[in-house]
């Protein structure tokens, strides 16, 4: 999987297609992602011990990785390609402009 946590990206399927937000987690075994604000469901919540307080939450669900797509900054939403620098590093680079990501 090319997307990591904290990447900012944008949604470009569902029904929450145009948002802009940053990954919050990455389960690459199952190819799906969280992003904050995006994919949100009510949930109840027990209480936790004397602190927490139970009721009904919003909930970030995961969506498959392939509904969104990485921002660059210079140029936007972009696919994700790969260089080998030449110390040995791998780094993700922008299709569009070659810049890093």
């Amino acid at each position: 999987m090319k997307l990591r946590a904290g990447d900012h990206v944008k949604v470009i399927t569902g029904k929450d297609a145009g948002k802009e937000s940053k990954i919050a987690k990455v389960f690459p075994d199952k190819n799906r992602i969280i992003v904050e604000g995006v994919n949100t469901a009510k949930r109840h919540q027990r209480p936790q011990g004397q602190a927490m307080q139970g009721g009904i939450i919003d909930k970030d669900m995961p969506i498959d990785a392939s509904n969104v797509m990485i921002i660059c900054k210079e140029c936007g939403p972009t696919r994700i390609g790969f260089r080998i620098e030449e110390n040995g590093i791998k780094v993700r680079v922008c299709r569009k402009c070659g810049g890093e990501l």
